[in-house]
């Protein structure tokens, strides 16, 4: 493969494909399960220092495995093809695939903001409860524009990844920095007063709708069950910083520059979010954070800091935000498809490069699936479920750093974890926590998607059955 992608490049990658619509909207709910502005953003340091130490460890791996594949590679390498096998299909149905559907209707509804035509046009198919809507339609067009673009070659890519992804950045520090200088009112003290107490309300009226009475004080088990609920939020706006490691083969010195791209992306995203959740409490008060209309908690607070202006700021800025957020994941993506068509475990016609040297029949596979999802409607409840699939792979792979230390400690490692064992203990102890108290707490979260991998094993299977006639 062709090293196209500098450091900078990597790392553009990474904070583009990390900042979609997650942060714009899961605050909301974050703030329905803690009720405190100080757990809040205890929830977002927590995942913040989970996701670097993830980032960390992985740098190992991605150092003595610099090819394309990435995760997908690191645990075929470590446990065998058939653990490899069932994160690929796991990539494929839904993780990497149902992002991209969910980031594309995020790009779609906040479109239908500035044009409420979008929102009012009749369904142009409905039966029962399906239906095809024209935000669906855009939604679809997205992500097939954006396949186009990245079958034209890494350079197209690339360039569309850097400018979006720089104009989200720049955004994103302009609404930090006027949130805390444009408002007249500052809700900062008021929504920290709380000090350690937390509290829950999760109650629904009539029509669906969150009620804003009955904040019902919360502490011991139950207030760990809710910090689990809120970082499923948190969680799911800090993933996919792993996609640089899909495209390892087309960066320059691999062995150096994704470990960097990983941990400086991951921090500067982590240290954004943080911020983005002071100008929610400075500008908005507990009620205006967990009530926002449709959860967007993004809205409401830049029309307290911009006037009316807000809604169609925020609205630009999402469509930014999304568009780059989506040009990342279609571009990474594709790399472990045509990886694991190399090693017989996908389709073969994924394995074959265009004349501009890149997967193109991967990135459509990719693009008509993704496609699909949009058109099911189910991509939201597919994410929901997956989410504690992600983090246990993310733990597996974390894992791996460990497990050949152990086993193969003379490996020649040119980037050794940063203070080992320490970091991959932390982000192990996290996320076994997490997974714990979603077990116990939200279950809704966790075996859907635990027997939707599983469900791979019999693919897998009739592939190395298939082989061996």
């Amino acid at each position: 493969m062709q090293k196209k992608l500098k450091l900078w490049d990597a790392i553009m990658l990474v904070m583009g494909s990390m900042i979609g619509s997650g942060i714009f909207i899961v605050s909301a709910d974050m703030m329905r399960n803690l009720g405190s502005g100080f757990w809040l953003i205890v929830v977002w340091i927590i995942t913040g220092i989970m996701t670097v130490a993830a980032a960390i460890s992985y740098g190992e791996l991605s150092a003595l495995f610099p090819k394309a594949g990435g995760q997908y590679t690191y645990l075929k390498e470590i446990f065998g093809k058939k653990m490899g096998f069932l994160y690929g299909w796991g990539l494929f149905t839904v993780i990497q695939t149902g992002t991209i559907a969910a980031v594309a209707m995020a790009f779609g509804k906040f479109t239908a903001y500035l044009i409420p035509s979008l929102n009012d046009a009749a369904p142009i198919f409905q039966s029962g409860e399906f239906k095809i809507t024209w935000i669906q339609i855009l939604a679809i067009f997205v992500i097939l524009l954006l396949t186009y673009i990245n079958t034209r070659g890494v350079q197209s890519g690339k360039i569309l990844q850097n400018i979006f992804t720089g104009s989200k950045i720049i955004a994103l520090l302009g609404l930090i920095a006027l949130g805390f200088i444009l408002v007249d009112f500052s809700h900062m003290s008021e929504n920290f007063n709380f000090g350690l107490d937390s509290f829950n309300n999760l109650k629904k009226g009539i029509d669906g709708s969150f009620l804003k009475e009955g904040w019902q004080p919360i502490g011991g088990m139950t207030l760990l069950g809710g910090i689990a609920a809120a970082m499923v939020g948190s969680v799911f706006s800090s993933v996919a910083w792993e996609s640089v490691t899909f495209v390892s083969g087309e960066v320059e010195n691999p062995k150096r520059n994704i470990v960097k791209s990983m941990i400086y992306g991951t921090s500067a995203v982590m240290i954004l979010y943080i911020a983005v959740n002071f100008v929610y409490l400075n500008a908005l008060d507990r009620d205006g954070i967990a009530f926002a209309a449709n959860d967007r908690v993004a809205v409401a607070a830049s029309q307290n800091i911009f006037g009316s202006a807000g809604t169609i700021i925020i609205a630009l800025l999402v469509m930014i935000s999304t568009f780059g957020c989506d040009n990342g994941l279609i571009l990474a993506g594709a790399r472990v498809f045509q990886t694991m068509a190399k090693d017989g475990m996908f389709f073969t016609s994924a394995i074959k490069n265009n004349k501009n040297e890149v997967p193109e029949n991967a990135l459509w596979m990719q693009g008509v699936w993704a496609s699909i999802l949009c058109l099911s409607g189910q991509y939201g409840n597919l994410l929901d479920m997956i989410s504690f699939v992600i983090v246990l792979f993310y733990m597996i792979t974390v894992f791996g750093v460990i497990y050949l230390r152990v086993k193969q400690p003379d490996l020649e490692r040119p980037y050794k974890t940063w203070l080992y064992p320490v970091t991959p203990i932390i982000y192990l102890i996290i996320g076994t926590v997490f997974c714990i108290l979603l077990l116990i707490y939200k279950q809704q979260y966790t075996w859907p998607g635990f027997v939707m991998v599983l469900l791979g094993l019999p693919v897998y299977y009739f592939i190395n059955i298939k082989k061996t006639d």
